[in-house]
């Protein structure tokens, strides 16, 4: 007998979890059934996974390394598994697509607009998330398809656009009236922040050197807390471009960094075995945005 593509599940569900019952509940199996495979894939590898430390158990060397091995052999099983899928069924019945929030809204309504027609009854799950929530949604197996910040190791993708943050206060700030800032005389005012949605990767973006912030979820209700005069936030300069031209909001008179550029990628989870629907849906995003770099786009 040899280990079995369901020990190497096992093995990763007791680690994920965080413990026997909990891997148990999460496969839908009796806590002895769980323990009894543990036991049973240390046999015929040879090799002890576990050692008891307290009242906890926790992974060997050796158990680290298979650990790592089992998630690759997961993994590529899974991969194996769902393009059959895809291939039997033609195109795939949902797509899961995670999407950075600086991504163009707009962008996103027009590459959709053109997906729907082709998209055969496919499903779309749309997750909306800040820099490291796309990674993670990529990493997790959470999505089929990502506009994301970075390409997290093990996937590939493209450079899709380069996205402008502009330093925004409302026009009646007293920072509005104010030229030639140096970062440090903004580290007495309230920065209006953007969280990463990420839950592990966690990242920091753009300064953040304010001793007073407001942390929110979303650009869009940054953007409402910096028209009303609460602080000052780098956003999206496509989000605010209306505020900025009718004096809504203005750029900060930095003598530097004003403003940066966040690259964007477009990555498919799967690389080339998409199925077809999740390469049809990113071939539409990629459209919109060559377009966009022909003409400004507007929603029909």
């Amino acid at each position: 007998m040899r280990v079995s593509l369901d020990h190497w599940r096992t093995l990763i569900a007791v680690v994920d979890a965080g413990g026997h019952a909990q891997a148990a509940a999460r496969l839908h199996r009796s806590q002895s059934a769980v323990t009894h495979g543990i036991g049973q894939m240390q046999r015929l590898l040879g090799v002890e996974l576990f050692r008891t430390e307290g009242r906890r158990a926790r992974l060997t060397a050796a158990g680290e390394a298979l650990l790592r091995r089992a998630r690759r052999i997961v993994a590529e099983a899974d991969a194996a598994q769902a393009l059959a899928d895809d291939l039997a069924r033609g195109w795939e019945p949902e797509v899961r697509l995670a999407v950075d929030a600086a991504f163009p809204a707009a962008w996103l309504v027009l590459a959709l607009q053109r997906f729907a027609p082709d998209c055969q009854g496919t499903r779309l799950v749309l997750d909306e998330v800040v820099m490291s929530g796309a990674d993670e949604a990529l990493l997790e197996g959470r999505a089929d398809l990502a506009v994301a910040t970075v390409v997290p190791p093990g996937f590939v993708g493209a450079k899709l656009v380069e996205i402008e943050f502009v330093a925004v206060v409302g026009a009646g700030h007293p920072l509005a009236g104010r030229g030639g800032l140096g970062l440090e005389e903004l580290r007495g005012e309230r920065q209006v922040v953007i969280a990463d949605s990420g839950r592990r990767l966690r990242r920091d973006a753009g300064w953040l050197g304010a001793d007073q912030r407001f942390t929110v979820a979303q650009p869009a209700t940054a953007a409402r807390l910096v028209r009303a005069g609460l602080g000052f936030a780098w956003l999206p300069r496509h989000l605010v471009a209306a505020d900025l031209a009718d004096g809504a909001l203005v750029e900060i008179d930095l003598a530097q960094g004003r403003s940066r550029t966040v690259p964007l990628h477009l990555v498919l989870a799967r690389g080339e075995e998409a199925g077809p629907a999740a390469q049809a849906l990113a071939e539409r995003i990629r459209q919109v945005v060559a377009d966009a770099a022909v003409a400004p786009l507007a929603l029909p």
